[in-house]
């Protein structure tokens, strides 16, 4: 029997609703990818967090079971596939002829070889391949071949602070470091004397090559691609809030995204897209194909436009992504991810797509907030808000109106979306998520600093989490803040 082949993307999104292939998001959370089970029959998340208490139709949480410290969302999603519940979910869905699709935001070998067991395909490029290409050094050197040029920088293995001197003669004394592998900002170092670089040279001077790079006034930026058969399919250029103290204890960390028609000129949107074109295609060429994410660093001062760095996956910046007006007008993104690895051929124009995916009409204004415990205290939380739709008041009180699992449903900029991750009888710790909010419009300024609505939806998502302070000692029962639970590995 001959392969279907789809013509268009009407014929894309109907294959996808009709489809009966057994399909799973296994990750600590479905945040990530909310909302794609709308688009794809047979789609489910497994997860281990409860973020929605339960009522998510096509979520499934496993009981607790005893397991290794979680160090990993890869260990969470090898303690999953080895769950006897999810085993047996998965079993009951099976079909004789057909072998599930697994999708996730991180794994590893192991978890390759758990789902050959459980006669499930990991819908991306291998996990040694995603590795490689997830390292910062391999990125710079991809995009030089691809002509996206990165802030001026080096590569190289740093010994002490006179050797860093030494090295960077002409990228000046302050500067930005980075180690091949790190998340959100925890591997990212400014240093302009030796007292800044003394309290990271443990994990500078690492032995292997560092990213050292020239300081610059930069605005941040991402923007997700998929690289297809047919090309690099391109979404828009987003906005990246980064180091707020008011969300994120770490300097260089992620902690959110606006999209909206405005958020850079038209020329520096435009070479944005170009050079992920073009790295998407270089991907390709690497064996990489699917679901990536660049971010791209703006130059303040001259309106450069460079490479930071490569997520080879979907990302935080997903939800967003994937949830926009051209979206819903055509396909998310996502879909075309899911394409490259059903067994059908497609056809569809990747230049036309492109170019109305550019257009401003077809961006509607998201914002997302990525709510961290931002000290460095430890508290045992008693209270946490619930998953679902909250309202802001003209004076600025934040309260919970109704239940939801869809983002959609906000319908104004005084209404939110609020994914709960940390929940009652969790812990608070310095760098532990909270929760993810969700609105319309904006939540930065034209400055890029946290706009008066940011900060009011902030403090009430806060005020809504109660919690008792832990001692010294009490700390110490709890076996201390890395392990202590949820929150303490990497959920986006």
């Amino acid at each position: 029997m001959s392969k279907p082949v789809l013509k268009n993307l009407s014929d894309i999104r109907r294959y996808f609703l009709r489809n009966e292939t057994p399909m799973y998001f296994i990750s600590a959370t479905n945040f990530n990818l909310l909302g794609i089970s709308a688009w794809v029959k047979n789609f489910r998340y497994i997860n281990y967090l409860d973020c929605f208490d339960g009522r998510h139709p096509n979520v499934f949480i496993p009981g607790e079971l005893p397991h290794a410290e979680f160090e990993s969302i890869e260990d969470i999603n090898n303690y999953l596939l080895e769950h006897k519940a999810v085993v047996d979910f998965i079993g009951e869905r099976a079909t004789e002829d057909t072998r599930g699709k697994a999708i996730f935001l991180m794994f590893d070998e192991e978890t390759e070889a758990l789902c050959e067991e459980l006669n499930l395909d990991v819908a991306f490029p291998s996990a040694k391949l995603r590795s490689s290409l997830d390292n910062k050094i391999e990125t710079v050197r991809i995009g030089n071949r691809a002509g996206v040029p990165s802030v001026p920088n080096l590569l190289a293995k740093v010994e002490s602070y006179g050797h860093l001197c030494e090295l960077c003669t002409e990228l000046g004394n302050d500067l930005v470091l980075q180690t091949a592998f790190g998340d959100s900002g925890h591997t990212t170092y400014f240093i302009s004397n030796e007292q800044e670089y003394d309290k990271h040279a443990k994990e500078i001077e690492c032995g292997e090559e560092i990213k050292i790079m020239k300081r610059i006034n930069c605005r941040g930026s991402a923007i997700e691609a998929c690289t297809t058969a047919q090309g690099t399919v391109v979404g828009p250029l987003m906005t990246e809030l980064v180091g707020f103290k008011e969300l994120t204890p770490y300097k260089g960390g992620w902690c959110g995204n606006e999209i909206y028609a405005g958020a850079f000129t038209d020329e520096i949107r435009a070479k944005a897209r170009e050079y992920t074109f073009a790295f998407g295609e270089a991907l390709r060429s690497e064996g990489y194909r699917g679901y990536f994410e660049l971010d791209f660093l703006i130059d303040t001062d001259n309106g450069q436009v460079y490479l930071g760095e490569l997520n080879p996956r979907v990302t935080g910046a997903s939800s967003l992504t994937n949830h926009a007006a051209f979206a819903h007008a055509d396909a998310p993104l996502f879909l075309f991810h899911l394409l490259e690895f059903c067994d059908v051929d497609f056809r569809f124009d990747v230049e036309a797509l492109n170019a109305r995916w550019a257009e401003e009409d077809n961006i509607d204004s998201w914002s997302q907030l990525v709510i961290k415990h931002t000290e460095e205290s430890v508290a045992l939380i008693n209270q946490a808000p619930q998953s679902g739709i909250y309202t802001m008041s003209d004076e600025g009180v934040v309260e919970f109106s109704y239940f939801d699992y869809r983002r959609r449903a906000v319908e104004t900029e005084n209404e939110a979306f609020f994914l709960r991750i940390s929940d009652a009888n969790d812990y608070e710790y310095e760098g532990a998520d909270l929760g993810i909010l969700i609105t319309r419009g904006r939540l930065m300024t034209d400055d890029f600093e946290l706009n008066k609505r940011a900060r009011l939806w902030i403090d009430g998502i806060r005020n809504s989490y109660k919690s008792v302070e832990l001692s010294d000692s009490q700390v110490e029962v709890a076996h201390a803040p890395s392990s202590l639970t949820a929150g303490a590995f990497k959920i986006l």
